[in-house]
């Protein structure tokens, strides 16, 4: 079997190895857009057990939670162990206008996305300006 050689990826290995415990709080890469009257926000949570995620608003703290347990196998011996396993944890902060009441979040192929819609009293509006001249053209119309 050919194998390459990366020295700075082994670095980053070596790095993430001494300063990242196996307790410690896990990457979870997101992606944050607004699409319309609603924002999205996707987070990469590959291999994680549906089960596990946790979504929850506080006022105005969204926070999310999964856990991705460790195989167990007494009889392992592993070749190469770079998957990261234990909790995941993120937490945003809702702005306002946010309808905390519709907040949706649904699990797909290792991706979670929540749907954070804006609500309608905080939805840009149109506005109408009318004036004396506006009302007068009116009156003579309908006279």
């Amino acid at each position: 079997m050919a194998m390459s050689f990366d020295p700075f990826n082994e670095l980053d290995r070596l790095a993430s190895a001494l300063f990242q415990s196996n307790r410690g709080q896990r990457l979870m890469p997101v992606d944050l857009y607004q699409d319309g009257g609603q924002y999205i926000l996707n987070a990469d949570l590959p291999g994680v057990d549906p089960g596990s995620v946790d979504v929850d608003v506080d006022g105005q703290l969204l926070t999310i939670r999964a856990q991705r347990t460790e195989p167990t196998s007494d009889d392992a011996k592993f070749l190469a162990r770079e998957r990261p396993y234990g909790a995941y944890w993120r937490q945003f902060t809702l702005g306002e206008g946010i309808d905390v009441e519709r907040i949706s979040a649904h699990y797909d192929n290792g991706v979670l996305s929540v749907v954070i819609p804006v609500s309608e009293t905080a939805k840009p509006r149109k506005i109408e300006v009318s004036s004396r001249a506006n009302a007068r053209e009116q009156m003579t119309i309908s006279s």
